[in-house]
């Protein structure tokens, strides 16, 4: 039986403010319990819901020299789903309304705290791993620890350990003096070639540069980060570790993802009787959300983070051209203040062909999901991206531009081959995209058994984590040796 520990900032059931919290919490459950006993340890917050804390059992506690003096490190323990979670407590620092906020020297002290405690409580847990698996920047200091303090106690010789990068822009970074003061590391570790990156310290830095082996969440944006443009500084250094660097595709739950058991949905429908089932989705959002009734209204969905990086500044540029046409445009989420505006702004002008829903639900966003035709996904960068997964999965046919996990999951369509499930631009141009979304418009009206065709094909594609799990499990191998 080989050891695998995940070490994260955040996981689902216990808490989510991304999607890295899913892939803790849906991976480990994949993954074959024959050969691997996967557990996952996060920090213990005090915005986890009661109901959930109700199921945690104190298992131990000790006290760890940090940041000049001693911290209690409490250690609870809980089941869900046949998988074991560990949580890390210390109410000092993990206590507050939201998991992460704004002050960055708050920020890198917690999760160094948690990068320590969570090698520390290793021993007393009776859960020696053969694998860490840490998960963006508030984790990038374990293998570092690993190698700096730990190598000297037989219990740690030997642990491996993985660094997957969900989104490389957010790297935890600060001046050197102050972190080093924090962490508690010698000079050593504060060059160029370690964690030292332009004058500051740099958590993922020491992740990448100290992992034995480090992954992204696409094949495509494992080689979009070895360039200047998508490397954020790092694209130097990825390029030194190519060889240990791969992308693995995430996955989503099949089970919450299901248009025939999906509670959310007005009529269930599967890929057999879409065709007359799917369309009655369509009419009960129109009437929820007073859009004008009318079946042949292409709609198109967009459920996202309103930023930047999502390319809403090229659906802003093209917004008013696209609404003279005959589409409806379905929006649900929040952001920048700018693109919450501009969506509010084009609702009140085309009142029957936009509705903007500037909040979140779980449950709007799977009507959409099942009600649209398309699905928007103009991104500047996309590690992976979970929502065209589940378009694809709904029978939505996705509408994406061609970057990271969304170049490897939509398939473009191909009106001489009657393939692919999707339609995708290549340049970050509001017109090019425009032309796109006119072209699947086109599909639609004009070639429906096509467009049917594609339906078929997408919601036959499989994005369950199951196929991404055999992926991480021959890494592991590999790893283990």
């Amino acid at each position: 039986m080989k050891n695998i520990l995940f070490v994260a900032s955040e996981g689902v059931p216990f808490i989510k403010t991304g999607g890295l919290a899913d892939v803790v919490g849906s991976l480990p459950k994949c993954i074959d319990k024959k050969y691997f006993d996967v557990r996952v340890m996060i920090p213990k917050y005090s915005c986890i819901k009661q109901e959930l804390k109700d199921k945690m059992k104190y298992k131990t506690h000790f006290y760890m020299d940090f940041n000049w003096k001693s911290e209690y490190v409490g250690i609870l323990e809980a089941k869900v789903d046949g998988i074991i979670y560990y949580f890390i407590d210390n109410e000092s620092l993990f206590t507050g309304f939201k998991i992460y906020s704004d002050n960055v020297i708050d920020e890198i002290t917690k999760f160094s705290f948690f990068s320590k405690a969570a090698l520390s409580a290793l021993p007393l847990i009776g859960f020696r791993p053969d694998v860490i698996h840490c998960h963006d920047w508030q984790t990038g200091l374990v293998p570092v620890y690993l190698k700096e303090r730990f190598q000297g106690n037989e219990f740690f010789r030997g642990i491996k350990t993985v660094m997957t990068i969900h989104n490389l822009k957010f790297q935890g970074k600060w001046d050197v003096k102050t972190v080093k003061s924090i962490t508690g590391l010698p000079d050593y570790f504060f060059t160029p070639d370690k964690l030292e990156a332009y004058k500051d310290a740099n958590l993922l830095k020491g992740g990448i540069v100290y992992a034995d082996a480090v992954t992204t969440v696409s094949p495509t944006y494992a080689e979009e980060i070895k360039t200047a443009f998508y490397g954020e500084g790092l694209d130097g250094l990825l390029n030194a570790r190519a060889g240990s660097l791969r992308g693995i595709i995430n996955g989503i739950d099949y089970d919450d993802f299901n248009p025939e058991t999906d509670k959310n949905i007005v009529c269930p429908y599967n890929a057999v009787n879409f065709r007359k089932e799917k369309i009655k989705n369509k009419r009960a959002l129109q009437a929820e959300l007073g859009l004008e009734q009318d079946d042949k209204k292409f709609m198109i969905g967009i459920v996202s983070r309103l930023t930047d990086q999502k390319g809403f500044d090229l659906i802003a540029y093209i917004m008013d051209e696209l609404c003279q046409e005959d589409v409806q445009i379905v929006v649900l989420g929040t952001g920048e203040e700018r693109y919450e505006n501009m969506f509010r702004h084009f609702d009140w002008k085309y009142n029957q062909k936009v509705s903007a829903n500037i909040y979140y639900s779980d449950e709007l966003s799977h009507k959409i999901y099942a009600a649209s035709d398309a699905f928007l996904m103009p991104s500047l960068f996309e590690p992976c991206g979970l929502s065209q997964l589940m378009a694809l999965r709904y029978g939505t046919i996705p509408i994406v531009r061609e970057t990271g996990g969304l170049k490897d999951t939509v398939e473009p369509y191909n009106e001489y081959e009657s393939t692919g499930t999707g339609f995708s631009f290549r340049n970050y141009n509001a017109h090019e995209m425009l032309a796109t979304i006119r072209y699947a418009k086109y599909v639609f009206y004009q070639k429906k058994r096509e467009w049917n065709k594609m339906i078929d094909r997408a919601m036959a594609a499989d994005f369950s984590w199951h196929v991404s799990a055999k992926n991480y499990q021959e890494m592991y191998d590999w790893l283990i040796g």
